[in-house]
């Protein structure tokens, strides 16, 4: 196991080294003449074809403005990915997104990205340098660092359309959210409770683990070189993949990651919270240096912002650990608008995923995703009713939010300059519930000030030999 002395002095070799040189940026004058047609539909890559992979290749589907030339999977003799070939027989294959670009690159316009997310990075950057427009899944990245790099190139690249894929930021709980807040009913917010009480996939496994799960043999069809990108090698274990990843600090954000963008997002984008200054740990259950607690308890400080008071935003996860919520909260069954969770857990918990908002004279009670507030308790909410302003319908979901940003029609609602960010809190947070101690941060110099090792770690490990130069802007 590396040491900490270790991780610290490579992570210091890794952000001198990946600080400087550049990509050449691969979208030249004819990239640009190719701009679309007010009718025309956008030429679509998607990397990641199975899973989460298929249902949003569904989704742009849907939107009628999208035509599908390139399929892109590590595994397409796997069961998950035959219903994408089987809808798009005539689109091109491909095994590895470098392949892709280099044969068909100037085929491409957009490219939809499904793959896990330690595996978003590579695929962004790359996708972004070749001029190519960017869907990604949240959240944005592994990494603090990472994100960070997407935010800079997102400023490199400016006609490169970037959306981030937290659905709810193209729903009625984006457009009440900013109605509410111009309108000052949603002002002078203190704290946010933010919960999300579902079994996990990793929920049941032994948190005395002292080594990865031993190495199985790699299924025929998989390319598991290609699939691990710029991780450090790890030998294929089923608990890896198709999900499993997402239990695993190596590879995924666990219950923060998965869920905080569908949640905190648009608290987060109005309330114009930022970087926080202080995270901690409160609650750890089951922690171990492997895969994520069986729950946690994480507290993120954010300081005043102009006219704004601070705000402390409190996570609970797992099962045993559903947070009280105010008087006057109302019912507590769940939302079958709120999508189930993946991996075929029966949801046991009596909590909504969602949150409670506290301001200093009202009180706010929230689901996930699309789910709009409502303001507690029910006497509050029918003396103000009157007052409440009227909530604009949304143009179009996020998928068609995505494809018009393309056409340029419409601007897209969670860029990396607003999902960057975002997506850092969770990093931060997964750096807290990793190390397991309270982290004070700089949100200027963007550094952690009382640990050397947790600001190391924000960089995390140097990037596998021969993809070096995915790190540099």
């Amino acid at each position: 196991m590396t040491t900490r002395r270790d991780f610290i002095k490579s992570a210091v070799l890794a952000s001198a080294g990946l600080a400087i040189g550049s990509v050449s940026n691969k979208m030249n004058a004819a990239s640009y003449s190719r701009i679309v047609g007010a009718n025309k539909k956008i030429n679509l890559a998607h990397i990641g074809i199975g899973n989460r992979g298929w249902e949003i290749i569904e989704q742009f589907d849907n939107t009628g403005l999208a035509n599908v030339v390139a399929l892109c999977d590590v595994d397409l003799g796997a069961e998950q990915t035959k219903k994408a070939l089987a809808k798009f027989p005539h689109a091109r294959r491909f095994k590895d997104f470098r392949e892709m670009f280099d044969k068909m690159g100037n085929e491409i316009e957009a490219v939809a990205i499904a793959t896990p997310d330690f595996a978003h990075f590579p695929a962004v950057m790359m996708s972004m340098t070749y001029g190519k427009h960017v869907y990604v899944e949240k959240p944005l990245s592994r990494t603090f660092y990472e994100s960070e790099l997407l935010i800079k190139a997102a400023k490199k690249y400016p006609k490169v359309v970037t959306q981030m894929g937290n659905q709810g930021h193209s729903e009625a709980n984006y457009f009440q959210f900013k109605a509410w807040t111009e309108a000052g009913i949603i002002k002078d917010v203190t704290a946010i409770t933010a919960h999300m009480n579902n079994a996990r996939r990793w929920h049941g496994w032994d948190t005395n683990i002292k080594h990865f799960p031993a190495a199985e043999p790699i299924p025929e069809t998989l390319d598991w070189d290609t699939w691990l990108m710029s991780r450090d090698y790890h030998a294929y274990n089923k608990d890896f993949h198709n999900g499993q990843w997402r239990c695993w600090y190596d590879f995924g954000m666990g219950a923060l990651g998965d869920w905080g963008a569908h949640i905190i997002d648009t608290a987060h984008r109005f309330l114009d919270l930022g970087l926080p200054e202080e995270i901690t740990p409160l609650k750890l259950t089951g922690h171990n240096d492997f895969f994520f607690p069986m729950s946690s308890t994480i507290e993120f400080k954010f300081p005043k912002r102009g006219d704004m008071p601070p705000v402390v935003i409190t996570w609970y996860d797992g099962v045993d650990n559903i947070p009280p919520v105010p008087e006057g909260y109302g019912k507590m069954e769940l939302d079958p608008n709120i999508p189930a969770v993946a991996g075929g857990k029966i949801q046991p918990a009596r909590l909504n995923p969602g949150k409670e908002i506290y301001s200093k004279e009202l009180t706010f009670k929230g689901g996930s995703h699309g789910s709009t507030l409502t303001i507690i308790p029910d006497e509050k909410a029918k003396e103000l009713e009157k007052s409440l302003p009227e909530i604009p319908e949304s143009t179009s979901n996020h998928f068609a939010n995505f494809l018009l940003a393309c056409q340029g029609k419409e601007q897209t609602r969670s860029p990396f300059e607003i999902s960057g960010p975002l997506s850092q809190v969770f990093c931060l947070g997964v750096a807290a519930q990793r190390l397991n101690r309270k982290i004070v941060f700089d949100r200027d110099t963007k550094r952690v000030t009382n640990d050397a090792f947790a600001d190391a770690f924000l960089i995390g490990e140097p990037p596998r030999k021969g993809w070096e130069d995915f790190y540099k802007i």
